[in-house]
Protein backbone atom coordinates (compact mmCIF):
# COMPACT_ATOMS: atom_id res chain seq x y z
CA UNK A 1 0.00 0.00 0.00
CA UNK A 2 1.78 3.16 -1.23
CA UNK A 3 0.71 5.82 2.03
CA UNK A 4 1.91 9.34 1.59
CA UNK A 5 2.20 12.22 4.19
CA UNK A 6 0.38 15.96 2.81
CA UNK A 7 -0.04 19.04 4.55
CA UNK A 8 -3.89 19.95 5.35
CA UNK A 9 -5.22 22.78 3.73
CA UNK A 10 -8.39 23.86 4.45
CA UNK A 11 -10.38 22.38 1.33
CA UNK A 12 -9.67 18.61 2.80
CA UNK A 13 -10.41 19.29 6.56
CA UNK A 14 -13.17 17.25 6.61
CA UNK A 15 -11.68 14.00 5.60
CA UNK A 16 -8.95 15.23 8.65
CA UNK A 17 -11.80 15.87 11.01
CA UNK A 18 -13.04 12.70 10.69
CA UNK A 19 -9.27 11.79 12.12
CA UNK A 20 -9.16 14.37 14.38
CA UNK A 21 -12.85 12.94 15.95
CA UNK A 22 -11.83 9.70 16.27
CA UNK A 23 -8.32 11.06 18.17
CA UNK A 24 -10.68 12.63 20.36
CA UNK A 25 -12.74 9.31 21.02
CA UNK A 26 -9.71 7.28 21.48
CA UNK A 27 -9.14 10.03 25.11
CA UNK A 28 -12.42 9.39 26.18
CA UNK A 29 -14.15 12.78 24.36
CA UNK A 30 -17.61 12.50 22.93
CA UNK A 31 -17.38 12.00 19.43
CA UNK A 32 -18.25 15.76 17.48
CA UNK A 33 -17.54 15.84 13.79
CA UNK A 34 -18.68 19.26 13.53
CA UNK A 35 -16.40 20.10 17.18
CA UNK A 36 -13.36 19.16 15.37
CA UNK A 37 -14.01 20.59 12.00
CA UNK A 38 -14.59 24.09 13.55
CA UNK A 39 -11.66 23.58 15.83
CA UNK A 40 -9.06 22.24 12.96
CA UNK A 41 -10.67 24.86 10.85
CA UNK A 42 -9.79 28.18 13.03
CA UNK A 43 -6.36 26.46 13.72
CA UNK A 44 -5.52 26.38 9.98
CA UNK A 45 -7.64 29.99 9.44
CA UNK A 46 -5.32 31.53 12.17
CA UNK A 47 -1.95 29.82 11.38
CA UNK A 48 -1.80 28.60 14.67
CA UNK A 49 -1.32 24.90 13.97
CA UNK A 50 0.30 22.96 11.26
CA UNK A 51 -1.51 19.50 10.12
CA UNK A 52 0.02 16.49 8.90
CA UNK A 53 -2.26 13.53 7.21
CA UNK A 54 -1.28 10.07 5.54
CA UNK A 55 -3.70 9.28 3.12
CA UNK A 56 -2.88 6.35 0.05
CA UNK A 57 -3.65 7.35 -3.56
CA UNK A 58 -7.67 5.63 -3.13
CA UNK A 59 -7.63 8.95 -0.93
CA UNK A 60 -8.41 6.85 2.17
CA UNK A 61 -6.83 8.39 5.28
CA UNK A 62 -4.99 6.57 7.90
CA UNK A 63 -3.69 8.79 10.46
CA UNK A 64 -2.49 12.49 11.31
CA UNK A 65 -0.54 14.77 13.37
CA UNK A 66 -0.89 18.30 14.29
CA UNK A 67 2.10 20.87 14.87
CA UNK A 68 1.53 23.96 17.46
CA UNK A 69 4.37 26.79 17.39
CA UNK A 70 6.14 27.97 20.54
CA UNK A 71 9.10 29.99 21.39
CA UNK A 72 12.28 29.51 23.54
CA UNK A 73 13.50 32.81 25.09
CA UNK A 74 17.04 31.08 25.67
CA UNK A 75 17.75 29.75 22.73
CA UNK A 76 16.11 32.62 20.49
CA UNK A 77 14.42 30.64 18.15
CA UNK A 78 11.27 28.20 18.01
CA UNK A 79 10.38 25.03 19.05
CA UNK A 80 6.93 22.94 17.86
CA UNK A 81 4.96 20.96 19.78
CA UNK A 82 3.90 17.79 18.36
CA UNK A 83 0.81 17.82 20.72
CA UNK A 84 -1.45 15.42 18.51
CA UNK A 85 -0.57 11.91 16.67
CA UNK A 86 -3.49 9.46 15.39
CA UNK A 87 -3.23 6.26 13.07
CA UNK A 88 -6.62 4.45 13.03
CA UNK A 89 -6.59 1.43 14.97
CA UNK A 90 -6.72 -0.63 11.59
CA UNK A 91 -3.32 0.72 10.40
CA UNK A 92 -1.36 0.56 12.95
CA UNK A 93 2.07 -1.57 12.60
CA UNK A 94 2.43 -0.16 8.90
CA UNK A 95 4.88 2.63 9.62
CA UNK A 96 2.48 5.25 9.46
CA UNK A 97 3.41 7.12 12.61
CA UNK A 98 6.81 6.70 11.57
CA UNK A 99 6.16 8.56 8.15
CA UNK A 100 4.46 11.41 10.36
CA UNK A 101 7.04 11.97 12.83
CA UNK A 102 9.54 12.21 10.34
CA UNK A 103 7.08 14.59 8.36
CA UNK A 104 6.95 17.10 11.38
CA UNK A 105 10.96 16.27 11.81
CA UNK A 106 11.39 17.63 8.35
CA UNK A 107 9.09 20.21 8.35
CA UNK A 108 10.62 21.76 11.95
CA UNK A 109 13.75 21.31 10.10
CA UNK A 110 12.95 23.68 7.09
CA UNK A 111 11.67 26.38 9.67
CA UNK A 112 14.90 26.59 11.20
CA UNK A 113 13.59 25.33 14.77
CA UNK A 114 15.45 24.16 17.75
CA UNK A 115 13.27 20.81 18.21
CA UNK A 116 10.14 19.18 18.55
CA UNK A 117 8.92 18.50 22.09
CA UNK A 118 5.79 16.25 22.65
CA UNK A 119 4.47 14.44 25.82
CA UNK A 120 2.71 11.02 25.92
CA UNK A 121 1.21 9.03 29.32
CA UNK A 122 3.33 7.01 31.27
CA UNK A 123 1.77 4.26 30.38
CA UNK A 124 2.28 4.08 26.24
CA UNK A 125 5.23 2.12 26.41
CA UNK A 126 4.30 1.51 22.86
CA UNK A 127 4.28 5.57 21.55
CA UNK A 128 7.59 5.72 23.70
CA UNK A 129 9.50 3.02 21.88
CA UNK A 130 8.53 4.53 18.17
CA UNK A 131 9.63 7.83 19.70
CA UNK A 132 12.68 6.71 20.77
CA UNK A 133 13.58 4.66 17.61
CA UNK A 134 13.25 8.08 16.37
CA UNK A 135 15.76 9.95 17.99
CA UNK A 136 13.91 11.38 20.89
CA UNK A 137 15.17 11.62 24.48
CA UNK A 138 13.08 11.78 27.15
CA UNK A 139 13.26 14.82 29.42
CA UNK A 140 14.71 13.53 33.21
CA UNK A 141 16.37 16.84 34.37
CA UNK A 142 12.79 19.34 33.99
CA UNK A 143 9.65 18.26 36.00
CA UNK A 144 6.59 19.93 33.99
CA UNK A 145 3.58 21.35 35.27
CA UNK A 146 0.27 22.80 34.59
CA UNK A 147 -2.67 24.64 35.71
CA UNK A 148 -6.01 23.36 35.10
CA UNK A 149 -8.43 26.25 34.67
Amino acid sequence: MNITIHKAQLSNLVEVSKLFDAYRVFYKQKSDLSLALDFLTQRLENSQSVIFYAKNDQDEYFGFTQLYPTFSSVSACSTWVLNDLFVTPNSRGLGIGNKLLNKAKEFAQEKKSNGLALSTAKTNEKAQKLYESLGYEKDNEYLHYFLSL
